[in-house]
Order: C-alpha cells, then sequence, then structure tokens
C-alpha cells in the first residue's frame, strides 16, 4: 500500500465505460505511455499517438477533423486541419511552414489590415517580399507570376474584408499552378457552408474560427486546412508545433459547440444580409452598397459561381458624408455593437478606416474601396425588420 501523501498525488483512472456523447476537453498538458517503447514508436511517428498538447491533443484533433471534413463534403477526397491559437495565428503559422527568405507572395491589396501588416512588416523583415496586385485582373496577375519567379505563394480572399469584393478562385489557382507557386485563400467570410475553394483547386484554406465557424464570440481559434495531406503535416503542422502556435483544447471545444449550428446560422446571416443591402442601397444618403448577394455587385456573376446557399453575414457601405457620416452613424446605432470582429449572432458594425485598416496606408486603402465613409456590417441572426430601423435613424441626416 502506497502511503497518503503519494495516493494525493497520483493522477486517478479514467472511470470512463462508454463514449461520451458531447466531444470531452482533454486538459492535459502530456499523455503518459504504456511503455518507453511505445514513447519511442509515436516521437519516430512509427505509432500514431498523442505525447504533448503543443503537438497534438484529442480535443483539438476532433475539431479540426470536423472543420477539414465540412471543407471537403461532398467532393470526393481528404484533406488535413492543423488548429492554431487564432485566425492571425493560422496565417502566420501558414507563411512561416511554406516560405523562406527570398520567397514572394503575391496577394491583392484589399486584405484584411491585419493580413497586411504581417505581410509587410513582419515577413518583409526576414527577407520575403510581398507584391501587392488586383488579382481581379488575370493578365496583371499572370504578369507578376511570370516576371518573379520567387513567388512562391499566392494568397487571397474573397469575398474580401472589408469591400466584398470576389477574385476567380478556380483561374487564380491554375495561374498560380502553372507558375510553380501555391494558392491559399482566406475563406472566415463566407464558411464552407456558402463556399468551398478545394473545389476550384486551391492549396491551403485559412479560417478564423472565432467568426462565424464558433459563431457566438466565446474563443479565439483558428485552423489551416491542406489539401496534400503530407505537405501539410510536414510544412505546417511542423511550424505549428515548433513556434508553440496551438490550440487550446477549450477554444476547439467551444468552436465544436458553435459548429453545430453552422448551418442555421449561416442561413439567417445570409437573408437578413440581403435585406438590409437591398434597403441601403435604395438610401440616398448610401453612396454604394458592397454585397456580392446585389445583382448590381459588380462580382455578383462570379459569387453566384463560386458560393451557395446563399452569399453570407457581410456587407459595407459608402456613406456621403465621408468621416464625419461615418462616425456619426457608429454613435448612433442602438442595436449594432460596435466591436473589433465579426460572425457573432448579434450584428457587428465596424469602421475599417478608424480601427482594422487606421494603419494601412490610406492611398492604398482608398485605391481598393476602403474610404473614410466606410462601414462595414457583421450582420446576426435578428429580427431583419429591427435591423433596417436601427440602420436607418442611425445614417438619417
Amino acid at each position: 500500500m502506497v502511503s497518503f501523501d503519494t495516493l494525493s498525488a497520483r493522477e486517478v483512472r479514467d472511470p470512463r465505460s462508454t463514449p461520451p456523447h458531447v466531444l470531452p476537453i482533454y486538459a492535459t498538458s502530456s499523455f503518459s505511455f504504456d511503455t518507453i517503447d511505445q514513447g519511442i514508436e509515436i516521437f519516430n511517428n512509427i505509432e500514431s499517438g498523442h505525447a504533448y498538447s503543443r503537438y497534438a491533443n484529442p480535443t483539438v484533433d476532433a475539431v479540426a477533423d470536423k472543420i477539414a471534413a465540412l471543407e471537403t463534403h461532398g467532393l470526393g477526397f481528404e484533406a488535413t486541419a492543423v488548429m492554431v491559437s487564432s485566425g492571425m495565428s493560422a496565417i502566420s503559422t501558414l507563411l512561416f511552414g511554406l516560405l523562406k527568405a527570398g520567397d514572394k507572395v503575391l496577394a491583392q491589396g484589399n486584405l484584411y489590415g491585419g493580413t497586411t501588416q504581417l505581410l509587410v512588416s513582419v515577413l518583409g523583415q526576414f527577407g520575403v517580399e510581398t507584391i501587392f496586385c488586383n488579382l481581379r485582373d488575370l493578365d496583371a496577375a499572370e504578369t507578376m507570376l511570370r516576371k518573379h519567379p520567387e513567388i512562391r505563394l499566392l494568397y487571397c480572399e474573397t469575398p474580401a474584408n472589408p469591400t466584398l469584393a470576389c477574385v476567380d478562385i478556380a483561374a487564380l489557382s491554375e495561374l498560380a499552378h502553372r507558375y510553380n507557386a501555391w494558392c491559399a485563400i482566406d475563406n472566415t467570410f463566407p464558411t464552407p457552408y456558402i463556399q468551398q475553394p478545394f473545389a476550384h483547386g486551391v492549396d491551403f484554406i485559412v479560417h478564423s474560427t472565432t467568426k462565424f465557424l464558433n459563431g457566438h464570440g466565446n474563443s479565439i481559434a483558428g485552423v489551416v486546412i491542406g489539401r496534400d495531406r503530407e505537405l501539410t503535416r510536414k510544412k505546417v503542422w511542423n511550424a505549428m508545433k515548433l513556434a508553440g502556435t496551438n490550440c487550446s483544447p477549450f477554444e476547439a471545444w467551444l468552436t465544436h459547440n458553435g459548429m453545430k449550428t453552422l448551418a442555421l446560422r449561416m442561413e439567417r446571416h445570409s437573408s437578413n444580409a440581403l435585406a438590409i443591402a437591398q434597403f441601403l442601397e435604395q438610401h440616398p444618403a448610401v453612396a454604394r452598397v458592397n454585397y456580392p448577394g446585389l445583382s448590381s455587385h459588380p462580382d455578383h456573376e462570379l459569387a453566384s459561381r463560386q458560393m451557395r446557399n446563399g452569399f453570407g453575414g457581410m456587407l459595407s457601405f459608402e456613406l456621403r458624408g465621408g468621416m464625419e457620416a461615418g462616425l456619426r452613424f457608429m454613435n448612433r446605432s442602438q442595436l449594432c455593437s460596435l466591436a473589433p470582429t465579426l460572425g457573432d449572432v448579434d450584428t457587428l458594425a465596424l469602421h475599417p478606416a478608424s480601427s482594422s485598416h487606421l494603419h494601412v496606408d490610406k492611398t492604398l486603402r482608398e485605391a481598393n474601396g476602403i474610404t473614410d465613409g466606410l462601414v462595414r456590417l457583421s450582420v446576426g441572426i435578428e429580427n431583419p425588420k429591427d435591423l433596417i430601423a436601427d440602420i436607418e435613424q442611425a445614417i438619417a441626416l
């Protein structure tokens, strides 16, 4: 018989006799081996298994596998997903895993502001140059790929944040592969319920799962999904393991709970966003509405080919009064929460020029439609009549 203090310090035996109905949270930093031989085999990838939660964790792995299954649903192949600590962590882990000094990235100028800063300010200091180009112009994109053989990655968002401009995923993927580059896309806005980039040939998909996948604003996490399972394991998983960008089991568990209602939420987000966009399009105080579900949107036809089940819950609109009108709307709104995120069940408003794109060069920002009067809405699942009434009073002169 062991002593009392030894018994107190020992881990208890798992008494589970049947599988849990809901995914449990494996709140453990490490996993014990039956024998040292088993540990050696796991570390040498001879036997699959868990060793340390920075490398892999059952809760995190289960949620990553589910996201990969959603992104490949109906496509006839499997992909590999690596969950990480945030959406920006997903982008940085992908970039650090794929690129080295001397490589170049081809990207659009209307990316999320944080992504632009990461590419320019962080990757730039490690010798990776980013070339910004209008990726809607396929000739211009090909010219850049031909002129710069050092381009190893073509990175895009569609719809873009916050202008909702769309690019041709299939055409850009084909161009990237023709010039020996990978193609990666941020699919946070539409989610796999509305858009499956793997169907159009991309190599990697990133998400801020904080947003629509979780949908409830109570966790921060991200994910990288790779079409080539061996490449993803070798490049992305290894970068995650060594950089320590791993996802917390609790954050993964919250993401899993949110994803259970993903299809239902995205249907309501989309229908509400379309109703609001149609209202704004007719309002005299509004100069432009950016929503790919509108027939007037310049990328409506392209979006209709690439998207299904609606056009998502994100839109932006430009007020004629510029900065003053944009800030006035933010202060007047009663139902739109002023929060620097998106994808929650309630409606969120953001003024990019004074927040997300504050540190992006104004010339670059305005050249890509991110003006001082632009307001971005993440449309929630509330009653659309209430939302429209609130927006109407907030933009009244």
